[in-house]
C-alpha cells in the first residue's frame, strides 16, 4: 500500500475522512485525465485538509432537473490549481472534486445531455444545442468546453460570443428550434459558485421524462475519457451575437402594454447589472423607448468576483446601495438591479416623500400582475365573457396577495412548486392545448396571434411569477427574466407617474382594495458535508414531528408536499418535494423547504389582514405577528438539533 493509500485509510480508520469521500476520491482519480485532479489530492493529503476534503468529496455531484451547481473555487486553494492563475484573480483550474463544479463533472453533464438528446431527435440528423454562460469564474470555459465536446460528439452547436442572460438562452432554444441548451452560472450564489443549468427543447429546464433520462445517460458516465466520433460526421459551434440579441429584444418589446405611457417626460432609471449579464440588453432596450438610464460605472464591469457587493442577489439591499446613491445624485425615481445571469430583478423606488424604498419580490410581482390585468382588461384583451380563460400562475410560497388580485379580476390562478420549470410546465401545458391545426409552427407567430389562439382554445397566460425576485409576462421565454421584468416594472412606473402616484401609493391602494399581504423570507445556513446532512435531518423532523401548537396558536392544517397528494387548480398532481406548509388557526402560516441550489434550508412566513380603514395598523399588526412567529420557529429549529 502506497503512503497515500495508507494516509487515506488511516484518516478514516481515525474518522477524519467519511468513508463515502475516500470512495469517491479513489473514484475520479481512475476517471480523471487531468494532472492538476492527482496533484491537487495529495496536495490536500499532505496538508492534512480532512475537512475540505470531506467538503469535496462526500458526494458526487448529483445532475438534477436544475443539471449541476456547486463550488468551482475552494475554501482551500491549493498550488495545483492555482498554477499560473486565470482572469480576474481566479486560480488556473476550477476545483478538484467529485461534489465540486469541475470539466470532470460538466463533462459528465454534457455528455450525457447529448446522449439523450441524440436518441430523442433519431437518426437522420444532427442534434442541436445552444449554449450560454454568465461572468462567473470558469463561466466561458465551460461553455466553450460543452460546445467544443458536443461537435465532437457529432452534434451542432451554438455558442454566444460573450456572456447572455439565462432568459436568453430559453429564447434562443425556442428561436432556433434546438433539442437543448445550457446555461452556464450559479444565478446569484456566491462567486465561489458555479452551476450547468440545462433546458430542454421547449426551452424551459428539463422536468420528467426526459430528466430522469438525462440523469441516467450521465449517471453512467465515470470517465473524462471519450471516443469522438469520425471526422466526416462531427459537427460544428456557429456564434450566436448581436443578430439574437436583436430578435430576443425584439420580443421583449411586445411586453410593453401600453408604449404610449412612455412618451412625453422620461422616467429617469438608475441600473446595475451586478457586474453580471443584464446591461448587453436591458440598457440599449430601455434608452430605445426614452428612459432617461444611468449605469453604476463600477458595478458595469463583468466581474465574476462580484467586488463591489458582498452578494450578487438584487433582493438583498446592500446589493442596490451603489444604485441608490447614484439614485439620490441624479434624482432618479427607479433603482433597477439584475443578478449575475439577469433572470432576477430587484427595486427600489421613490415614495411620495421622496425617499428611496426597497420592495419585495412579493410586492413586484404584484404590482405587475395587478397592473397587467387591469390593462388587459381597459385595452378589451379581456372581458366578461372571457376572463375565465386568463390566468396568473405563482408558487405556493409567492404571496396570496396576487390570489386576492386574481379573483378580484375573476381570473384564474394556478400555485405551482418552487422552480421556474413548474410554470413553464404549465406554459407547455396550454401551447400544447392549442390543436395542431390551429397553431401552425406556434413560435413563429406574433404576440397578438398567440393570445388570440390561447384565448379562443387554451388559457391565456398573463402573468407568473416567484417570490424570489422571478417574474415572466409571456409564453416566449420559458423562464424567468429579468429583462423582460425591467421592461414590464418601468411600464408601471411610467404608469403610476401618469396618475401622479408614487409606487408605493400604488401597492397602498392595492392593499386598501384587496387586502395587505406581509411574507418574510428566512434562512438557516449550513454550509459542507455536515450542514447537508443537518439540513436533511431538520426537514425529516418537520416532516416526522410536525408542530400541533405554534407561537401560542393551534396547528389548523399541515400540507406534507413529499408524502401528501396535493393537487392544484387545474386538477393536476403535484409533484412529490420536501416542502411542508403548516397553516395556524390565527391565520398566519409558514412553509419549511430545503434550499434546492444552496446550502440553506429556507423558511417562509406568511400574515395577512383586511386594511380597513387604518393601513398603518394592519402593516403593524401583521409585522409583529410575523416577527413573533419566526422567534418561535428559531427556537424550535434549535431544539431539533
Amino acid at each position: 500500500m502506497s503512503d497515500f493509500d495508507s494516509a487515506l485509510s488511516s484518516a478514516v480508520s481515525d474518522g477524519r475522512l467519511l468513508a463515502s469521500a475516500k470512495s469517491n476520491i479513489e473514484a475520479l482519480l481512475a476517471g480523471s485525465t487531468r494532472p492538476v485532479t492527482r496533484a491537487a489530492i495529495e496536495e490536500l493529503v499532505a496538508a492534512g485538509e480532512w475537512q475540505e476534503l470531506n467538503d469535496r468529496f462526500f458526494k458526487t455531484l448529483a445532475f438534477g432537473t436544475g443539471g449541476l451547481r456547486g463550488r468551482t473555487i475552494g475554501r482551500v486553494v491549493t498550488q495545483a490549481e492555482q498554477g499560473s492563475g486565470g482572469p480576474n484573480g481566479r486560480p488556473e483550474h476550477p476545483c478538484v472534486g467529485t461534489a465540486t463544479m469541475n470539466f470532470y463533472n460538466v463533462g459528465r453533464a454534457v455528455r450525457g445531455l447529448v446522449a439523450y438528446a441524440k436518441q430523442f431527435a433519431g437518426s437522420g440528423r444532427k442534434p442541436v444545442l445552444v449554449f450560454a454562460h454568465d461572468t462567473r469564474h470558469f463561466s466561458r470555459d465551460f461553455a466553450e468546453f460543452c460546445a467544443e465536446t458536443c461537435a465532437a460528439l457529432g452534434c451542432d452547436a451554438y455558442l454566444f460570443e460573450g456572456p447572455r442572460s439565462t432568459p436568453q438562452l430559453s429564447f434562443s432554444i425556442r428561436e432556433l428550434r434546438a433539442d437543448a441548451g445550457v446555461v452556464l452560472t450559479a444565478s446569484h450564489n456566491p462567486p465561489h459558485d458555479n452551476g450547468f443549468k440545462a433546458y430542454f427543447n421547449d426551452g424551459a429546464q428539463i422536468v420528467d421524462p426526459h430528466a430522469s433520462g438525462i440523469i441516467a445517460e450521465v449517471n453512467a458516465i465515470d470517465s473524462e475519457a471519450f471516443e469522438p466520433v469520425p471526422a466526416d460526421q462531427r459537427g460544428t459551434v456557429r456564434t450566436l451575437g448581436a443578430d439574437m440579441d436583436a430578435r430576443y429584444t425584439e420580443r421583449l418589446k411586445t411586453l410593453l402594454l401600453q408604449p404610449k405611457l412612455l412618451e412625453g417626460a422620461s422616467t429617469k432609471i438608475v441600473f446595475t447589472n451586478l457586474h453580471g449579464t443584464g446591461g448587453t440588453i436591458n440598457v440599449p432596450m430601455l434608452r430605445g423607448f426614452g428612459f432617461d438610464v444611468s449605469t453604476v460605472p463600477e458595478q458595469d464591469v463583468q466581474d465574476g468576483r462580484f467586488p463591489t457587493v458582498e452578494s450578487p442577489n438584487p433582493e438583498n439591499a446592500p446589493a442596490l446601495r451603489m444604485g441608490i446613491d447614484l439614485a439620490e445624485e441624479t434624482g432618479a425615481e427607479i433603482v433597477i438591479g439584475t443578478d449575475p445571469d439577469a433572470d432576477r430583478m430587484g427595486v427600489a423606488v421613490r415614495d411620495a416623500d421622496g425617499k428611496m424604498v426597497l420592495l419585495t419580490g412579493n410586492q413586484i410581482g404584484s404590482l405587475m400582475a395587478w397592473y397587467r390585468l387591469k390593462t388587459c382588461f381597459d385595452l378589451g384583451w379581456l372581458s366578461h365573457a372571457n376572463r375565465s380563460r386568463a390566468v396568473l400562475v405563482k408558487t405556493f410560497v409567492t404571496t396570496e396577495l396576487q390570489r386576492s388580485i386574481a379573483d378580484g379580476f375573476g381570473v384564474g390562478i394556478v400555485d405551482t412548486l418552487t422552480g421556474f420549470k413548474y410554470i413553464a410546465g404549465k406554459l407547455r401545458k396550454y401551447e400544447e392545448a392549442i390543436p395542431a391545426d390551429k397553431k401552425g409552427d406556434y413560435r413563429s407567430l406574433t404576440e397578438e396571434q398567440t393570445r388570440a389562439l390561447r384565448l379562443e382554445y387554451s388559457r391565456f397566460f398573463v402573468f407568473g411569477g416567484e417570490e424570489s425576485y422571478g417574474y415572466l409576462g409571456n409564453d416566449a421565454v420559458r423562464d424567468k427574466d429579468a429583462n423582460g421584468a425591467t421592461l414590464m416594472f418601468a411600464e408601471v412606473a411610467a404608469y403610476a407617474k401618469s396618475v401622479g402616484k408614487s409606487l408605493p401609493a400604488l401597492l397602498d391602494e392595492i392593499y386598501q382594495e384587496y387586502g395587505y399581504y406581509l411574507e418574510i423570507g428566512k434562512s438557516l445556513v449550513m454550509e459542507g458535508a455536515d450542514g447537508a446532512a443537518k439540513i436533511q435531518a431538520l426537514a425529516t423532523s418537520y416532516a416526522q414531528n410536525p408542530p400541533s401548537e405554534v407561537d401560542g396558536s393551534a396547528v389548523a392544517k399541515v400540507r406534507d408536499f413529499a408524502s401528501q397528494d396535493i393537487y392544484d387548480q387545474e386538477g393536476d398532481l403535484i409533484p412529490k418535494e420536501k416542502m411542508l406548509f403548516i397553516d395556524l388557526e390565527d391565520g398566519r402560516s409558514f412553509a419549511v423547504r430545503p434550499s434546492g441550489t444552496e446550502p440553506k434550508i429556507k423558511f417562509y412566513l406568511f400574515g395577512h389582514a383586511d386594511a380597513g380603514s387604518d393601513l398603518a395598523a394592519a402593516k403593524s399588526a401583521v409585522r409583529s405577528g410575523l416577527d413573533s412567529l419566526w422567534n418561535w420557529i428559531e427556537a424550535d429549529a434549535k431544539a431539533r438539533g
